[in-house]
């Protein structure tokens, strides 16, 4: 039976930043799901047009991709996304996985789930929060402040960032502080917490999975409007870490267990609504 990972990520134009993160990924999946075939797609159509248009290459968004595999005679295939949230890019891969789902054209076909998900408090329940900060503290200054450039989103999925703050917090790193670049709290509002706190210098990070065009223009660039201009305006020294988290080995790891978490069948039915049948009778009172 042929069976297909196929990891989607929203992707990325620069070829330095898929080279050190997605790429890399991709091929620690084909090592450690070796009886798998490892496919790849993009959930940013913008993206998947300038490759194209500008590069000569070419990407599958996810449907594509699985009607490829379709094609191929893959019979099982796992849908493993490169995203930070469950947000609006996971709804997208989600609404696709459920239509191929429910068409039966695969025997089947799976949806593992993002870097940040459960916010696990009891016992079995897994902590993806404590795991994510633990992953990316080498990124975390040993002294000193670090702002993290989250991407954002108008999504309900956007309180994720406040959570992943607290769990900042909760673990030690005080001086660790997220802002976003289109959801809350937004460089302004942490502005204000950095003044409170007499904060002069600081080391800026994007939470990303790659550096690319945020990370490159809206927070290092030269630009008076980034991130970087706006902060030394303040009278603050500007320490600019342009990785992203998928270069980190821990980092990558998540996928990799969020993988095998979904091959197995972990936690399928954890977080979702279940279905009830009503006793018409029982709603009357």
């Amino acid at each position: 039976m042929k069976k297909a990972v196929l990891v989607v990520s929203f992707g990325t134009t620069y070829r330095d930043a898929r080279k050190n993160t997605i790429d890399i990924i991709e091929e620690r999946i084909k090592d450690k799901f070796s009886d798998y075939e490892v496919r790849r797609a993009f959930t940013s159509f913008m993206i998947i047009k300038k490759l194209k248009d500008e590069y000569g290459i070419i990407e599958d968004n996810p449907e594509e991709a699985l009607d490829k595999l379709l094609r191929d005679g893959f019979q099982e295939v796992m849908v493993q996304p490169l995203h930070i949230i469950p947000g609006e890019e996971y709804d997208y891969i989600k609404s696709v996985v459920d239509h191929y789902s429910h068409k039966g054209l695969f025997k089947s076909v799976e949806l593992g789930r993002p870097a940040l998900y459960f916010k696990g408090i009891e016992k079995d329940i897994p902590d993806d929060y404590s795991i994510f900060v633990n992953a990316i503290k080498d990124y975390i200054p040993e002294k000193g402040t670090v702002l993290f450039m989250g991407h954002g989103s108008v999504h309900y999925s956007n309180a994720c960032y406040s959570c992943l703050q607290s769990v900042l917090h909760d673990l030690g790193y005080e001086d660790a502080y997220i802002a976003n670049v289109e959801g809350y709290p937004t460089l302004e509002h942490i502005l204000k917490k950095l003044k409170r706190n007499n904060v002069e210098e600081l080391t800026l990070v994007p939470l990303m999975l790659v550096a690319g065009d945020h990370a490159k223009n809206d927070m290092a660039g030269d630009e008076e409007n980034s991130w970087k201009n706006i902060l030394i305006k303040e009278g603050m020294k500007v320490n600019i870490l342009l990785k992203g988290l998928g270069e980190l080995t821990e980092f990558q790891n998540i996928y990799l267990k969020h993988i095998d978490d979904c091959i197995q069948g972990r936690y399928y039915n954890l977080g979702k609504t279940k279905k009830r049948i009503k006793n018409a009778a029982a709603d009357r009172f």
